[in-house]
C-alpha cells in the first residue's frame, strides 16, 4: 500500500498515526501542498480532487480522510473501530460531526482564512466577517466537544477506548495551534488532547506540524 500525503496536513495526520501505531505496511509518498504539487499534471491525473490523503491498495485507491481511516481499521481488524454496531455507529456519528459540523467553521471558517492566502477573501471587510463569523461559530462546536462528546468524565470521543475518531478529531481539533488558540476555557478538550498526545507515535507524527506552529507564533491572529 502507498499513502500520498504531507506531514502538515490536517487530515492526512490522523491516517499516518493510524499506520505507525498498528505498523502497517504503507510506503509514505510526500505531495508537497505548500509548493501546489497536488494541483501538477501527475498527481492530479490520479485524483483529480487535489487533495491528500489519498491512499494506494494494490489497484483500489481511496480518498477521504475519514474514510482511510475506516478502511485501514477494517483491513487489519482494529478494536479502534469497533464491530458491536451501535458502538461502530456512534464511531460514524463524531467523525461525521467533525467533518460536517466542525472542521467547516473551525478549519475554513477562523483558521485557513488567516493562514492560508489563496483561501483570504480579497475584500478586508469579507475577510474580517469570514473570520469573526468562523470564531463565534466554533466557539459554540468547542463547547459542544467539550461538554457532549467528551463530558466530565470519557477519556477519548467515544467513552474510555480509543478509536478512529480520536484519530481523526484530534487532528481537526489541534488545528487551531497553528494561530495559536487557547482552550484553557474547554478544559474537557484539554485533558481528551493530553491522554491523545500521549500515544507513542504522536510526537514523531506531529513533529513538522508543530515546527510549523512554532514559526506562526507572535502572529496577530484572531484566535479562540
Amino acid at each position: 500500500m502507498k499513502l500520498y500525503m504531507h506531514p502538515v496536513s490536517t487530515t492526512s495526520r490522523p491516517v499516518m498515526q493510524f499506520i505507525a501505531d498498528n505498523n502497517i505496511p504503507v510506503d509514505m509518498e510526500v505531495v508537497d501542498i505548500l509548493k501546489g504539487q497536488h494541483y501538477e499534471p501527475a498527481y492530479s491525473k490520479i485524483n483529480p480532487n487535489h487533495l491528500i490523503p489519498m491512499l494506494e491498495d494494490g489497484d483500489f485507491r481511496l480518498t477521504e480522510s475519514a474514510a482511510i481511516l475506516r478502511y485501514l481499521a477494517e483491513k487489519i481488524g482494529s478494536d479502534t473501530y469497533p464491530k458491536d454496531l451501535k458502538q461502530r455507529a456512534r464511531v460514524n456519528e463524531v467523525m461525521d460531526w467533525f467533518n460536517s459540523n466542525f472542521y467547516r467553521d473551525w478549519g475554513y471558517g477562523l483558521i485557513y482564512p488567516q493562514l492560508f492566502p489563496h483561501l483570504k477573501r480579497e475584500d478586508p471587510k469579507v475577510q474580517e466577517a469570514v473570520v469573526a463569523w468562523g470564531k463565534e461559530k466554533s466557539k459554540g462546536w468547542l463547547q459542544i466537544l467539550n461538554d457532549h462528546w467528551i463530558g466530565p468524565s470519557n477519556k477519548y470521543l467515544c467513552g474510555n477506548q480509543l478509536t478512529i475518531a480520536d484519530y481523526f478529531g484530534a487532528a481537526v481539533t489541534t488545528a487551531g495551534e497553528l494561530i495559536h488558540c487557547d482552550m484553557s476555557a474547554y478544559p474537557n478538550i484539554q485533558r481528551w488532547l493530553a491522554n491523545f498526545k500521549a500515544g507513542p507515535n504522536y510526537a514523531k507524527i506531529y513533529e513538522t506540524f508543530n515546527g510549523f506552529c512554532a514559526s506562526t507564533k507572535g502572529q496577530p491572529w484572531q484566535a479562540i
